[in-house]
């Protein structure tokens, strides 16, 4: 154990570099809206089978997106899951593409239990990614060319994003049912730059315009799951979760500078609101999940969040309600096999289709996807987790909407171990 603990302090104190510097730089101009670009929920073996979780238990890995999984943990277990991807993104429309990627922090998350049927777990989380970066040059020869505007280049940029830092527990009622409660902190910031330089500019001024959006606030997300035993060492769990909207304190600020040839810069308009506050609306998810122990599982999830209430400054009226399913299944050919490494291996596939959150000239987009995982199995119940998702987010050219391809890869390292326990040999 005490290997394993300075492994995960290790990664702690590196986890906190990324956290406070680091983000997503894959470009997405949809992530010019609202609060970014939302990132998918769950560890790595939930996205490997599509996302799904809600309705999982797990005693060697912690489903943080239904805080009652967490009285699954094993009595004297310690778990400690730490996460990075790597992502390319394909924008493209008819004429052209564009590709960007990078490779970041994702998760880490940590939980041991308080007693048996009794678990606590604790970490951080993305939340959503802010970045991109446009830049376009009209010319004379270019169909959207005004004489009376002439030449110019305008630029757009985005920086920033959002984190969930959260502390749970959950609670096992009985054998059949559980509850849990997560306290989740969402912190973060998003800076945006819009900026048009004109060929004339001894006759024209130039436009700069910057916003900035800081939120800050505390939720709580509540899960109640099922389970029962089907025959000898099959299963079927049932899960919920829910966290209701938000009002998060906010600092919003506008600025619009003209500036010319002549002139370093004028203040055209400036506005600055730490009173009004962000409201964030809640998401309600319902799964459910069969299976064999040890062998595999199966499971669906619908997941619901009504954005079209959404209060995000600078953003109204770029938010739609979103509804969406994620499934996913997982095999084990033979866990405990002492011949094959290959059987030991757990494989997962899955999908999800659904809504995205934003709309667009009155359009709003669509979402879907498909993916797959692995589990190496390690050391005791340890495992390193691998998976690759495709999420394609579309938008029909009538609108002027592109496409975007984003391909997901990641890794994370999930070590298990028992604390507190006397060796009765060194």
């Amino acid at each position: 154990m005490q290997y394993k603990l300075t492994i995960g302090i290790f990664i702690l104190l590196l986890s906190f570099g990324f956290t406070a510097n680091g983000q997503k730089l894959v470009n997405s101009p949809y992530s010019r809206f609202n609060v970014g670009s939302l990132k998918p929920s769950g560890s790595f073996r939930s996205l490997g089978m599509g996302g799904m979780g809600t309705s999982l238990r797990d005693n060697s890995s912690i489903v943080y997106s239904n805080p009652a999984s967490y009285s699954s943990l094993d009595t004297n277990s310690f778990v400690f899951d730490f996460g990075l991807d790597y992502s390319i993104n394909i924008i493209s429309n008819k004429v052209s593409s564009f590709t960007s990627d990078d490779a970041n922090f994702d998760h880490l998350i940590m939980g041991f239990p308080i007693k048996k049927g009794w678990g606590v777990a604790l970490g951080v989380v993305p939340y959503s990614s802010g970045y991109y970066k446009l830049s376009e040059n009209v010319l004379k020869t270019d169909p959207a060319y005004d004489p009376s505007i002439g030449e110019y280049s305008s630029y757009h940029t985005g920086d920033g994003g959002f984190n969930n830092y959260f502390l749970g527990t959950g609670m096992s009622l009985n054998k059949n049912f559980s509850v849990g409660i997560n306290m989740s902190l969402l912190l973060g910031e998003i800076k945006r730059l819009n900026q048009f330089d004109f060929a004339d500019f001894l006759n024209v001024f130039n436009d700069n315009s910057s916003e900035t959006l800081h939120l800050t606030g505390i939720t709580f997300d509540y899960g109640l799951q099922y389970t029962a035993t089907i025959k000898k060492d099959y299963f079927f769990n049932a899960g919920i979760s829910l966290n209701y909207g938000k009002y998060y304190s906010s600092k919003f600020s506008h600025l619009t500078n003209a500036y010319s040839a002549y002139s370093s810069g004028d203040t055209i308009a400036y506005i600055s609101d730490d009173s009004t506050k962000t409201y964030i609306p809640g998401t309600l998810r319902m799964g459910i999940s069969f299976g064999k122990k040890n062998k595999f599982t199966v499971g669906l999830d619908y997941v619901e969040t009504k954005w079209s209430k959404a209060k995000i400054p600078g953003s109204s009226g770029y938010a739609a309600d979103t509804k969406s399913f994620l499934f996913g299944l997982e095999y084990i050919p033979d866990k405990y096999s002492n011949y094959s490494f290959l059987k030991r291996v757990e494989y997962r596939v899955g999908g999800h289709v659904g809504d995205n959150y934003l709309i667009i000239n009155g359009e709003q987009l669509k979402e879907y996807g498909a993916s797959i995982g692995i589990g190496i199995p390690m050391r005791l119940r340890s495992k390193t987790n691998l998976y690759f998702d495709l999420t394609r987010k579309t938008g029909s050219s009538i609108n002027n909407l592109h496409s975007e391809n984003y391909y997901t890869a990641g890794i994370s390292l999930n070590l298990y171990d028992f604390w507190f326990l006397k060796r009765k040999y060194d």
